[in-house]
């Protein structure tokens, strides 16, 4: 069975990753499409995601393809929302509800799981504010994987590396499986 997925991305250097996840579930069946952080473009590009879904990605709270808003149109029928960077920020939005972005609105629309795949400086993953947001988080509903201990993008060793692409996948497919 054909689910529906929403994959959101934030700009984090892990941001290039989500092609080969994005590429994955399409792959495996899944109708995909993709909404972006304006900060993510700098880490990967648009075109990227709209040859893998076959539409381009939503990068605005007001593209004009969605008279209802993409918060809107893009969940209505969705069966999974993955959050992948999740970045500090977008960990902050979520979990204080605001709609101050894209992601952080289809968060707040979601009525499917939602799956979060944090990275970030292992300095930034320890403050007590981004983990009382993930706790928050956590509390609301929302499913983790990671972040994982490795090399960093500040080149260092520490926590806050997301996940691989193939173990966000198959968290991905057993929350889909579950829905059956």
């Amino acid at each position: 069975m054909a689910h529906r997925i929403i994959v959101g991305i934030s700009g984090g250097i892990a941001a290039f990753k989500i092609a080969s996840l994005v590429s994955r579930l399409v792959q495996s069946g899944n109708r995909v499409s993709v909404a972006m952080t304006p900060s993510a473009e700098h880490f990967i590009g648009r075109s990227t995601f709209a040859a893998l879904c076959g539409e381009p990605p939503v990068l605005d709270s007001f593209d004009a393809r969605f008279p209802l808003g993409p918060h809107i149109e893009l969940l209505n029928g969705a069966d999974l929302l993955v959050i992948a960077p999740a970045t500090a920020h977008i960990l902050g939005s979520c979990a204080l509800g605001l709609a101050d972005g894209l992601i952080p609105t289809l968060y707040l629309q979601a009525e499917c799981p939602v799956l979060m795949a944090p990275a970030m400086s292992s300095a930034m993953w320890s403050k007590p504010a981004v983990q009382r947001n993930v706790q928050q988080l956590r509390e609301d509903g929302v499913r983790f994987i990671g972040p994982d201990s490795g090399w960093l993008s500040c080149r260092r060793v520490g926590e806050g590396r997301m996940s691989e692409p193939d173990a966000i996948l198959e968290v991905c497919m057993s929350l889909l499986g579950s829905k059956e």
